[in-house]
């Protein structure tokens, strides 16, 4: 009998073939008997916790409430070890059965741990504010006092023990199980594309994005179409997955007397809506910088009519192939410059196998970096193809990596920040990298095209999410009111949102209607991509004082990021002389941005005069 035609085909790993993650540091393989002992540990260790504390911690003294906070702690870290190293190992290969089945396992226990928790939270914000004032002052608390008092914030929105245990239980037959699917959905997905000889080949989700970028335009129209058809012939399945996951996320933020589909991600993030509504407002009172780059790229394109999939292609000579040992050498020698402790931490992911990057069938698509544990080390998932893009993904996951690696100390609860300044690290590293790149070319051709894809980041990092979190406001306002939405409806929501950005600029046709589809934040952390343009201004703002304080600003970068989240996104930017309470602070970022574009006019009327 011949073997099946998927086992005889050759499969394309891409120019980071081989580059594959070792996940041993957390477990041997998802048969390692230890992986099931760490969940059984945590679930005894979480019954003896709350036969302990159970009806006691309104009583409890200040070091009493850091030692429970710090067994706590303890007791979760085997659990989250058994959570990560699942998460990692379905997101390599998400078409594998026993991937799926063994990140389902660990999620029910997680959930036992957590019901068998859940009393300590809420009996700690029902202790009167007087007493909690009180403890919360006490210095023997130490350094639990952010994230106790970061609970009680929630005190509005927490529900009775039976509640919270039936919405933990539910969780994992509802959003976590359809989140999963949508996964699962993405990563077995293929989409033919038509080649310049007629015949067709099958590319991966990541591979098809990654031709948007080509300098050949029929490619990229052709990548286009193939994606929008991809994407409606799954269509009917991922919208049911939207409007389910949307009205399940109405259901809970009614239960939770959340005022607003954003009030709990705002909650989570450690800011309030004004300051969210001003950051927004302030990048789109700013979108004529994005009418009059495009206008710039339509005239160096030489091209009648900018159309969506031609908002990624290469300007002169910046773009072509880079392997992945050349971007590993620039994204290290860029962060060198900054800080060799940098360059070094970053260096580890490579050495010491922490990075998957190779193209696979079933790989999750995108990328993100994993914090695991704190005993352990984070984890870069990305998908590399070669584009300079590409290359600036590696830089902005590494930033992640290093962000984590730094903040370990800080413990399971407190290494971790909110998405508000989880981007920082992240954008930060993408700027050095950018900067590197730009200081080593002296084609000023090459440094327009440089400048232009840096932009063209920028803008789809400040301005497009920005967009998306407004189609996310759209969208879950109108599912609350109409109820479960046909595809047109959506698609429709979906070009309302984005035609402002582009204006008169860019063509947006009626295919680019269907792309919301791939979005994974929508799936998996709705209201997240504002932390995106939070980021990127963000960080606009530390570049101008690094140009201003120079070696200087190093220190107090890194102590910023050795914070973690164990303290507000305020105080934490606040190591570095920045005040995010500013009310002018988002403008800061929009005038370097506005200064870019006109450096990138001055480019072209040298080397492109018209």
């Amino acid at each position: 009998m011949s073997a099946p035609a998927e086992a005889n085909a050759v499969v394309d790993h891409g120019p980071a073939a081989g580059i594959t993650w070792d996940l041993s540091d957390l477990y041997a393989g998802p048969d390692d008997p230890r992986l099931d002992a760490d969940l059984a540990r945590s679930i005894e260790s979480a019954t003896r916790f709350a036969a302990q504390y159970r009806g006691r911690v309104a009583t409890l003294g200040a070091a009493e409430l850091a030692a429970a906070m710090d067994a706590l702690e303890a007791l979760q870290e085997p659990a989250t070890r058994a959570a990560a190293y699942a998460q990692l190992l379905f997101a390599s290969d998400t078409a594998e059965p026993k991937h799926g089945a063994l990140l389902q396992r660990v999620q029910e226990r997680g959930t036992e741990v957590r019901n068998a928790l859940v009393f300590f939270e809420l009996e700690w914000v029902a202790v009167d504010d007087a007493r909690a004032d009180a403890l919360l002052g006490d210095p023997a608390l130490g350094a639990r006092r952010h994230l106790l008092a970061q609970m009680r914030r929630y005190r509005p929105h927490v529900l009775s023990e039976p509640e919270e245990r039936l919405l933990e239980e539910t969780a994992n037959t509802g959003p976590r199980a359809f989140s999963r699917l949508f996964d699962e959905t993405l990563g077995a997905m293929r989409f033919s594309l038509e080649a310049a000889d007629g015949s067709r080949e099958e590319k991966s989700e990541e591979e098809i994005l990654s031709l948007l970028y080509e300098p050949d335009r029929e490619t990229r129209r052709r990548a286009a179409d193939s994606l929008t058809e991809g994407l409606r012939k799954n269509a009917r399945l991922l919208a049911f997955l939207f409007n389910t996951l949307i009205q399940d996320k109405a259901t809970r933020d009614r239960l939770r007397r959340y005022g607003s589909p954003m009030d709990d991600r705002n909650l989570a993030n450690e800011i309030d809506a004004e300051t969210v509504h001003a950051l927004m407002t302030a990048c789109e009172r700013r979108h004529d910088l994005v009418g009059r780059y495009y206008r710039l790229k339509q005239r160096l394109l030489g091209l009648d009519v900018l159309y969506d999939y031609d908002r990624y292609a290469p300007v002169l000579e910046a773009e072509g192939q880079r392997s992945f040992d050349a971007a590993r050498a620039l994204v290290l020698e860029a962060y060198g410059d900054f800080s060799p402790k940098l360059s070094e931490i970053a260096g580890h992911f490579f050495e010491k196998h922490w990075i998957d990057a190779e193209l696979r069938p079933g790989k999750r698509g995108g990328a993100f970096s994993a914090s695991t544990v704190p005993d352990v080390h984070p984890y870069v998932l990305l998908n590399y193809t070669g584009t300079l893009r590409d290359v600036m993904t590696l830089a902005h996951e590494l930033g992640h990596g290093v962000h984590q690696y730094l903040a370990r100390p800080r413990g399971l609860f407190e290494a971790d920040t909110p998405l508000t300044t989880a981007e920082t690290a992240s954008v930060f590293g993408e700027m050095l990298t950018f900067r590197r790149l730009l200081r080593d070319e002296p084609d000023p051709k090459v440094r327009l095209g440089l400048l232009c894809g840096k932009l063209e980041d920028a803008f789809a990092t400040v301005f497009r999410q920005v967009v998306m979190t407004r189609f996310e406001e759209k969208l879950h306002a109108a599912r609350r009111a109409e109820g479960e939405l046909p595809i047109p409806r959506i698609n429709e929501l979906w070009m309302e949102t984005n035609r402002p950005m582009f204006g008169d600029s860019v063509a947006l046709r009626d295919d680019y209607a269907w792309w919301w589809l791939y979005i994974p934040h929508f799936v998996h952390s709705p209201f997240y991509c504002y932390a995106y343009a939070f980021g990127e201004l963000l960080v606009l703002a530390l570049v101008q004082r690094y140009d201003e304080e120079g070696a200087a600003f190093v220190p107090r970068y890194l102590a910023m990021l050795e914070a973690g989240g164990s303290q507000s996104p305020r105080e934490v930017v606040a190591h570095t002389g920045l005040d995010i309470g500013d009310p002018g602070f988002w403008e800061r970022g929009l005038v370097l941005l506005e200064e870019m574009v006109a450096e990138a006019e001055r480019l072209a009327a040298r080397v492109a005069p018209q």
